[in-house]
């Protein structure tokens, strides 16, 4: 991780296709683009990669998250649950669409606990989102179960999983939809970019639709601008150029696991040395896409003290305990209910009373676990003498 590491040829030919025919824009210009739909090649490859039979790419995976939440029908007065660890996006998505955010504790995991999320599934619950943190699988399975029950929709959050499977299923495709995120520091990367994938075909149509102003993308004689429009919509269109860079990256995306995989490996087996270390619970260890290694410490201060030494000898780990984009307790404007908005929605209702109020005490569970997980991400092109270096300062770390 990232994919920008093995930038070449591949992506320079996809991106000057676009470029001799100077249509950066993903519809319409049939004549002038000579057949050259890099966008849509893109969502087909991508969605025939992770086994499914539809795929749409937007701007982000921001905003894949917001157009699959409003194709699933959620708005104001429900719950959304997701879980206390993972980016602002996944709940910043669920307070754009006018929804409520609940938050799951996570497990050894490092995702949605079941346990816990079936204690926050209330009359109001209108969709849960696991999120695949670090490049892991949550228990996806036993999640769909529970939300089937209930007849509850599953969005899975893999904006950090792309390539990860469980049993050869790519996570993305065990729920209704799932969001991926294309973003300069992802395994595969479009700079910016997202995609859903799903094999809901009345669910996609109503993604394409939303994230092009409601366009329903039928032929008609008055060309772009006469089609009809089953709803409102947004502006979440993909470039050219993206797609273009998208379909070079996914070429290349198992054989960035691969290097991944072999570089964390390497790591693990350092760090197995320290005393009382253990590492994050794997569902399909050969699945993981292996983009973090988290080792976990006996406790806070094994791991204040163990970062404190990889920090001062320049490999300094990252404490997502502490982290501001990541972690419930740390999301102060959340908390806080901060708001650029007179009337202090969504947090507030139009009267001026508080609609949402946030406990930042809620997950103890996450908390202690967190506080004393350690995490170093993975990268593709890491190098013998880095990795030989990390190694040699993990081992040391052993007599912290």
């Amino acid at each position: 991780m990232p994919g920008f590491e093995i930038f070449g040829s591949e992506e320079k030919k996809e991106i000057m296709d676009v470029l001799d025919t100077g249509v950066l824009f993903r519809y319409e210009f049939n004549e002038q683009r000579n057949g050259v739909f890099k966008v849509r090649e893109f969502e087909e490859q991508f969605s025939q990669y992770c086994g499914t039979k539809y795929g749409q790419a937007v701007t982000s995976g921001t905003a894949a998250l917001k157009v699959a939440l409003m194709a699933l029908g959620v708005g104001p007065g429900d719950e959304v649950i997701t879980q206390g660890f993972t980016f602002v996006a996944t709940w910043e998505a669920i307070l754009e669409v006018g929804a409520i955010p609940v938050f799951t504790e996570i497990d050894t995991t490092l995702n949605m606990d079941p346990a816990d999320l079936k204690l926050k599934i209330s009359d109001k619950t209108k969709c849960i989102i696991p999120v695949h943190m670090m490049g892991a699988p949550a228990r996806i399975e036993e999640i769909v179960k529970i939300a089937a029950e209930k007849n509850i929709s599953v969005l899975e959050d893999t904006a950090q999983a792309a390539g990860a499977r469980i049993q050869g299923k790519h996570l993305g495709s065990f729920g209704n939809c799932g969001t991926f995120s294309f973003d300069s520091v992802k395994t595969m990367t479009t700079g910016e970019g997202g995609m859903i994938i799903t094999d809901d075909e009345e669910l996609w149509r109503s993604m394409s639709e939303y994230q092009d102003h409601g366009h329903d993308h039928k032929i008609n004689p008055g060309a772009r601008g006469g089609e009809g429009r089953r709803f409102i919509g947004f502006n979440y269109r993909m470039m050219e150029l993206q797609g273009a860079i998208g379909l070079a990256q996914l070429a290349k995306l198992d054989s960035m696991v691969v290097a991944q995989k072999k570089n964390k490996l390497s790591l693990k087996e350092a760090a197995s040395a320290i005393p009382g270390v253990s590492f994050r619970e794997l569902i399909d260890e050969e699945g993981d896409s292996a983009t973090f290694l988290a080792f976990i410490l006996q406790d806070k201060n094994h791991s204040e003290r163990v970062n404190s030494f990889l920090t001062k000898e320049g490999f300094g780990a990252i404490n997502f305990s502490a982290n501001s984009w990541h972690f419930y307790p740390k999301w102060e404007h959340l908390l806080e209910g901060k708001t650029l908005t007179s009337s202090g929605y969504p947090f507030s209702s139009a009267g001026g009373k508080r609609r949402i109020i946030f406990d930042p005490e809620a997950l103890p569970q996450s908390c202690s676990l967190l506080e004393r997980t350690l995490v170093y991400p993975i990268g593709i092109n890491m190098g013998e003498e880095k990795l030989s270096s990390m190694r040699k300062i993990l081992q040391k770390a052993a007599e912290i």
